[in-house]
């Protein structure tokens, strides 16, 4: 039977450019895929036009000679045709095909995985008092997890032995195996199932962690919590989460949670609170004492003070984690207004309003 021409195989001109000569391909490819329900022949036929016409020199050939110019089989491109037993390597990569042919040569097992070189990050969480943010403070961890064997210092082989070339990969961490395809046979590689992708292996494992590297163990862990720190606030400490056999530690993150303050709230670098006052007091002055993370404070209202008016307590903030001074107090005033009066008051209220003042202030 003879060939069809390569551009109808794949429904485009003899002027395609390159982009549209691999679009058309790649909607062929995925339409006619065994994998998909395709014919195989049909496959073929599209791949070997396709081996053909995305090559400049084999389609000018093509173009002068027909299928003559490019040899009786010109599915050399895949490697010299699909007879059963030749190895081949696909790539589909710059079509953007990997997903669709990844499930029919194996998936994600002819990806190469490296073996991890750093344990797992692990996080916890902790609460501190409105005040331990202020000043910061230490806390104890209580971890239980994994780390290095004391035994064979996360190495897996038992002290005195060392490590040898692992003799299934031959130390490339990696084999590789043949599937029969109706392509061919495709090799694949993944990772070494005896030494885990390290290429190396213990003459004689850990009497202690059985080549694992690591036990579960209890850990103290003491931590300083900076002055000035937020609720919300997530510190890492290097090295001292999860550990892995001859392997980096993970980190540890501590999420820091901060309990609010029954009358203290927090801006930034500013505490903020209210102070009640009468209307008496508000009216002719007075002093009252201010609680503060440094204690009570006394702090004079003035006379005629409105409420809402703030009042400014420096240096009794929160302090800059960055240096410097520490935030300011700041103090709103509420005046609190009597909702009941003796008949005194009132007669003397009454007086004050026919007085002609528009008001106390």
């Amino acid at each position: 039977m003879s060939k069809r021409d390569y551009y109808d195989v794949l429904g485009i001109s003899k002027n395609a450019s390159a982009d549209e000569i691999k679009k058309a391909f790649r909607k062929l490819a995925i339409e006619h895929h065994p994998d998909r329900g395709g014919q195989e022949d049909k496959f073929k036929e599209i791949n070997e036009a396709y081996e053909v016409l995305k090559d400049p020199e084999k389609r000018t050939r093509y173009d002068q000679f027909g299928h003559a110019g490019v040899g009786n089989d010109p599915g050399a491109g895949f490697g010299g045709g699909f007879n059963q037993g030749q190895s081949m390597n696909f790539d589909f990569g710059d079509l953007g095909l990997g997903d669709i042919f990844g499930s029919f040569f194996g998936g994600n097992q002819g990806r190469q995985q490296r073996r991890p070189t750093q344990g797992q990050d692990i996080e916890t969480n902790i609460d501190i008092s409105f005040e331990d943010a202020i000043f910061g403070t230490e806390v104890q961890l209580s971890l239980n997890i994994l780390s290095k064997c004391e035994h064979c210092k996360g190495e897996t082989v038992e002290p005195g032995y060392s490590l040898k070339t692992c003799s299934q990969c031959n130390g490339s961490g990696q084999v590789v195996t043949v599937a029969k395809t109706i392509f061919g046979n495709i090799q694949q590689a993944s990772i070494c199932p005896t030494c885990d992708g390290s290429g190396k292996v213990p003459e004689k494992i850990c009497s202690v962690c059985h080549g694992k590297g690591t036990t579960h163990k209890d850990q103290k862990i003491s931590l300083k919590i900076p002055a000035g720190i937020e609720d919300g606030s997530v510190i890492r400490l290097r090295e001292r989460g999860q550990a892995i056999a001859r392997g980096q530690n993970g980190d540890l993150y501590v999420n820091v949670r901060v309990r609010p303050h029954k009358q203290l709230t927090r801006e930034g670098n500013l505490i903020l609170s209210k102070e009640h006052v009468d209307l008496v007091d508000a009216t002719l002055g007075t002093e009252i004492s201010v609680n503060t993370v440094d204690g009570p404070i006394k702090m004079k209202v003035p006379a005629g003070t409105q409420g809402g008016t703030d009042f400014k307590l420096s240096n009794h903030g929160v302090p800059n984690m960055k240096g410097g001074s520490r935030g300011a107090h700041i103090v709103t005033i509420v005046v609190d207004t009597p909702t009941k009066l003796s008949k005194e008051q009132r007669e003397l209220l009454e007086k004050f309003k026919h007085s002609g003042k528009k008001s106390f202030f």
